[in-house]
């Protein structure tokens, strides 16, 4: 076997592959499944054959131009009504611009099968995922980009990835479940890291049965903390089912349920209304950690709440350096299960998004290449 060859797991792969192509800002017409060229890896990077993908919040958003500040309006009525933000585009990713046309695509599971070096020929066949949140500067910057929103990712046949951001798992899960979470798990994970959340903690989970929300519950439940969730009625079950110790539904009002003071943290994507009530049950030297707002992203902040409590408040995204290694820990360790929802093939991802905004489901919804 030449040098070149054992770069490949099996043979080269082949030149042409099926993605998903996000155009432009828009409908579900901006995305075109078609052919294009698979790509070639560089001397640190691995190619993929992408097993599973999942789908998250963020390339709905990022499609639609949500992430604009001349967008005021939830995650939900902007897609329903499928605006084309032309005009809200210039700023419409995570970093800025998106470059557009991409393949979006953060959640990956996939197989090594070709690299750009001899270097790392251990990892060939391996079956990896993908830490989607890369710190070009290193882990004492938080300067990030994400594959997907930033640069080509998993809504294809193939991906090429930084060799640095492929982790192998042993597990018995499937490729399904396992792509169900680096994205809403390593979220969860790193707010909670972040936040310091430990044994005792009476945490505060909002947006329970999405794919942050639940995997907060399980992270924290690993921890030692007390959860309360907060959820709909039809979905406070399975909440329960995954750990929660106790369920508030949006029928109640949570300040009047759970009252002033009662919290340590609270681990919010979801933003909107609620958010002033949110800082109102933590208790003096709480913290509230936010790693989005599906719900709106103009919140009414009473300055009182937040500095005669002495609450911290935490914005996250960029993930720290040890929250990757923690998940896969937890899952070769059977500590989390996964919650997939419901699968699809890549083909029929305007079908899966439809259904994803719904909001019906708990869990992960993923698409099959």
């Amino acid at each position: 076997m030449n040098k070149l060859s054992e770069k490949y797991l099996n043979s080269e792969p082949p030149l042409n592959m099926m993605a998903v192509v996000t155009m432009s800002n828009g409908g579900y017409d901006k995305l075109q499944y078609k052919s294009v060229l698979t790509p070639v890896p560089s001397e640190d990077e691995a190619l993929l054959r992408v097993l599973a993908a999942g789908v998250n919040n963020t390339e709905i958003n990022t499609r639609l131009g949500w992430y604009s500040s001349n967008v005021d309006s939830d995650t939900g009525s902007l897609s329903l009504s499928q605006n084309n933000p032309k005009e809200v585009n210039v700023d419409g990713g995570w970093n800025n611009s998106t470059p557009f046309p991409i393949i979006q695509g953060t959640d990956c599971c996939g197989e090594v099968v070709a690299l750009g070096s001899l270097k790392h020929k251990k990892l060939l066949g391996a079956r990896v995922l993908v830490r989607a949140c890369i710190k070009p500067e290193g882990f004492h910057s938080t300067n990030n980009i994400w594959m997907g929103s930033d640069f080509d990712g998993a809504f294809a046949q193939y991906v090429k990835v930084p060799i640095t951001e492929v982790f192998s798992i042993n597990s018995d899960w499937s490729n399904a479940e396992l792509a169900t979470i680096p994205c809403a798990y390593g979220t969860a994970e790193n707010m909670l890291h972040r936040a310091k959340c430990g044994a005792g903690d009476h945490v505060f989970v909002v947006g329970a049965s999405g794919g942050v929300g639940s995997a907060a519950i399980q992270l924290a439940k690993i921890r030692g903390s007390y959860v309360t969730a907060f959820t709909t009625i039809s979905k406070s079950e399975s909440v329960k089912s995954i750990g929660a110790d106790q369920v508030i539904t949006r029928e109640n009002d949570m300040l009047s349920s759970l009252g002033e003071e009662s919290v340590d943290l609270v681990i919010d994507n979801v933003a909107g209304t609620n958010f002033s009530r949110m800082l109102k049950i933590l208790r003096r030297g709480g913290k509230y950690v936010s790693s989005g707002a599906i719900a709106g992203p103009i919140v009414s902040l009473d300055m009182r709440d937040m500095y005669l409590k002495d609450i911290t408040l935490f914005g996250t995204t960029a993930w720290d350096e040890v929250v990757f290694s923690n998940l896969i820990a937890y899952i070769e360790a059977d500590k989390i299960k996964p919650l997939l929802a419901k699968t699809f093939p890549l083909s029929k991802i305007a079908k899966a998004q439809k259904e994803f905004i719904t909001k019906k489901h708990v869990g992960n919804f993923v698409l099959i290449p």
